[in-house]
């Protein structure tokens, strides 16, 4: 079976990113996870935004030690920062035992006003955030970290920073994507997905063919943009920091690699933070 198809395979038969009970409701939020002392810090009042830290005290410390890492360098401070102080959205960071997959992560609970504007979106960070890494396919940038991690030239810090600099990235992405065509989204993917099951994984179908117009893509393509626009950010965040390593152009060739193997019409995307003015090295991107 081909990727693609096998993509939209996996897509349609297990859960879709833009479902309602996926995107609403991030898994953080169980009964186990509620009942857990928590610390909560920086709680902004709601019109005003700012960034609400909701971290169970057994977890503060290893919480601490990833958000270090990440305001280690100017990207990160700066995306903090703005959402910090931001005028309208309230941005909540939970740590959660999630129970499916504990270093991973995901963003969801968007809520826009009457204006338009994203007003409040939740991270939920797994407790071992600092182990465990995606596939290259969609996730080239933190895959790239492994062999560099098993050498010892990084800390598992640096791999919990970079999940949070993409998850910053969702964030920053979906403020910028309509309330009508998100929640438009959430409503036709399931549709999409049960005429592809049933018509024998036929994409150019008239109705899915349609349906794709209608949403800015198929679900296959919304995926790969959502995740990548999280690696782009992923990837700001770690051309800062390892610009200086003596590793920085094997780590970059290493993700180069990858985006030019499975994310081919993405490219241009990554190459443009490899060239960005204030990038010491650009690695052999063009």
């Amino acid at each position: 079976m081909p990727r693609q198809l096998f993509v939209f395979f996996l897509i349609a038969t297990t859960i879709s990113i833009l479902s309602p009970s996926l995107k609403a409701t991030p898994r953080g939020e169980s009964k186990s996870a509620a009942s857990e002392k928590t610390n909560e810090r920086s709680s902004p009042s709601p019109e005003t935004g700012g960034i609400h830290e909701v971290i169970p005290d057994k977890y503060k410390s290893r919480y601490e030690e990833w958000k270090s890492e990440f305001l280690s360098t100017d990207i990160g401070k700066a995306q903090w920062e703005m959402y910090s102080h931001h005028p309208r959205l309230t941005l909540t960071i939970i740590v959660a035992n999630t129970g499916k997959s504990t270093n991973g992560a995901g963003t969801g609970k968007y809520k826009w006003n009457d204006a338009g504007e994203l007003v409040s979106a939740t991270i939920v960070l797994g407790t071992q955030l600092d182990e465990g890494y995606p596939s290259s396919v969609y996730y080239p940038v933190m895959n790239a970290l492994e062999p560099f991690e098993s050498r010892q030239l990084i800390g598992g810090s640096v791999l919990a920073a970079t999940k949070i600099a993409h998850e910053f990235g969702h964030v920053m992405k979906i403020s910028t994507t309509p309330e009508d065509l998100y929640h438009l989204q959430v409503q036709l993917v399931p549709v999409y997905n049960k005429i592809f099951l049933s018509n024998g994984y036929n994409v150019n179908d008239p109705r899915l063919v349609d349906l794709a117009k209608k949403m800015g893509g198929n679900p296959v393509q919304l995926w790969e943009d959502r995740e990548y626009w999280g690696e782009a950010n992923a990837m700001l965040f770690l051309r800062d920091r390892v610009e200086k390593e003596k590793f920085h152009c094997r780590l970059f060739a290493k993700i180069k690699r990858a985006v030019e193997e499975y994310a081919k019409d993405y490219e241009e995307r990554f190459a443009e933070i490899a060239k960005e003015q204030g990038a010491i090295y650009t690695c052999g991107w063009r």
